[in-house]
């Protein structure tokens, strides 16, 4: 199991790599992998803190205004 990363195993993953997802996409995946394990990383962290607590909204004190009706119309047969 020792022998898995040899040089030359090294490069042939990093072609296959390129063969498959192209060399546009190489950066993309490497820069969405690392931000991956950072936000891991940082929940593993943050596991034994108790979660923040919620911002409290203000209440507004002013009464809220009666819901207006529309007159009803009159069916017609």
């Amino acid at each position: 199991m020792g022998d898995l990363f040899q040089p030359t195993h090294l490069l042939i993953i990093a072609i296959v790599l390129l063969v498959l997802f192209g060399a546009k996409r190489l950066p993309e995946l490497g820069k969405g992998l690392g931000e991956g394990l950072k936000g891991f990383k940082e929940g593993m962290k943050g596991g034994n803190e108790p979660p923040p607590a919620a911002p409290t909204a203000q209440q507004n004190t002013a009464p809220a205004p009666p819901p207006t009706s529309a007159p009803a119309e009159p069916k017609q047969s």
